[in-house]
């Protein structure tokens, strides 16, 4: 697989000449300026691609070329809205860039209450607590009737979080839920916002009385209306699961599972309509078996993020070492190099360690986290390769 690594423009405190240094090959990005729902101009496309390229790197996969929420709850934009869309698409094709990584997720892009919880070897690492996701729901964020959406178990650790959580302590949880795991991927809430509960609100009341199978259909639509687009210029549209892959905030999730993928696969049947397989998602539920997972839609498959979680009995998850957790991703490696060697593969989420939290790298997004795992990973493709009697490709070094 061609390893790529998620970059996130020319402010990024990690820089190009870094990532060819360690064996990058592939860029993973976007043009995280121009606001959600307007149009990518070749000259925008063109300008990013060749700074990349001047690093000896290619801009391999789009992550992402944001579905504004008025497409996902089908406002009466929408039509327009993914008329621009198609435009980014057609400009992107004349660039060569042909791999869309997106998501279909309300609101959010993905969740996590901790992001920095501590590993037992001194790294940390993200960590999703479901009795801290509910007391946010709950007793912060208020949404009517939240409770309902809870077992017994975490409404008594509500009970228990309530004696003992602090103003502090519910500021940290909002930027850790609402602001700093989506700000810097183009979400809806800035770090700047002043009442970011408030507008996470406003968004909610957005999707008032979307059912999973209205949100579906509004998947099916934007497929099958940007589908004649992506034939033409020969663009792979490759969804991400939800993360994490179940119901939040009352809102539907409608890629978390096998009965999901197969939905949207056989909805707009077409090649072109593909997945990203995020190892580290689908291993959040224990409904996955991620191995299957991978063999059943290998040859549907147009980006693979591998990573790994690990689940606590109570359901809780963290992020696993990349040779660890649920995933797998030894086997991982063998199933999609056989199906397909040049797929491109980021790792995701590594941990952070060594001076990572001094330098203030995006939530999830550390450089030597994510350095030490493309590490492991490298190695599991290297042998793998050799099993497979492939050529493991090197970059930068004498062979």
């Amino acid at each position: 697989m061609e390893r790529t690594w998620r970059w996130f423009g020319k402010k990024d405190k990690i820089t190009l000449a870094m990532l060819k240094e360690i064996g990058v090959q592939g860029i993973v990005t976007a043009l995280h300026d121009i606001p959600n729902g307007n149009i990518w101009t070749k000259e925008k496309i063109h300008d990013l691609k060749t700074y990349i390229e001047s690093y000896g790197m290619r801009w391999s996969v789009v992550e992402s070329l944001p579905v504004c929420e008025s497409i996902k709850y089908a406002g009466p934009d929408r039509d327009q809205l993914i008329e621009n869309y198609k435009i980014s698409l057609k400009n992107l094709s004349q660039e060569g860039i042909h791999t869309i990584c997106y998501n279909f997720m309300p609101v959010l892009d993905w969740a996590r209450t901790d992001l920095a919880h501590p590993n037992p070897n001194g790294t940390t690492n993200l960590y999703f607590s479901h009795a801290a996701f509910a007391y946010f729901d709950i007793c912060i964020l208020k949404r009517k009737d939240a409770e309902k959406s809870w077992n017994k178990e975490i409404l008594e650790e509500v009970e228990r979080l309530k004696k003992t959580m602090t103003p502090a302590d519910d500021h940290k949880l909002v930027e850790n839920i609402i602001v700093k795991t989506q700000g810097f991927v183009s979400g809806n809430i800035k770090e700047d916002d002043q009442h970011p509960v408030e507008l996470f609100r406003q968004l909610l009341n957005l999707y008032k009385g979307i059912t999973k199978e209205q949100l579906r259909e509004n998947m099916r639509y934007f497929l099958a209306a940007i589908m004649p687009t992506c034939n033409e210029y020969d663009m792979y549209m490759c969804v991400h699961p939800d993360d994490p892959p179940f119901q939040i905030l009352g809102l539907p999730r409608i890629v978390t599972n096998d009965e999901d993928i197969s939905w949207f696969l056989h909805a707009v049947d077409d090649p072109h309509n593909g997945l990203t397989f995020c190892a580290g998602s689908l291993s959040a539920s224990v409904q996955n078996n991620v191995v299957d997972l991978a063999r059943k839609y290998a040859s549907r498959t147009h980006f693979v993020h591998l990573r790994s979680c690990y689940i606590f009995p109570n359901g809780d998850f963290t992020e696993a070492s990349h040779l660890g957790g649920r995933a797998d991703i030894i086997e991982l490696a063998r199933i999609f190099e056989k199906t397909n060697p040049n797929l491109p593969m980021r790792v995701d989420h590594g941990m952070t360690m060594l001076g990572d939290t001094e330098r203030r790298y995006n939530a999830g997004y550390s450089f030597l986290g994510r350095m030490f795992a493309m590490g492991q990973v490298q190695g599991i493709l290297a042998t793998v390769d050799r099993e497979l009697g492939l050529e493991y490709k090197q970059s930068g070094f004498y062979d």
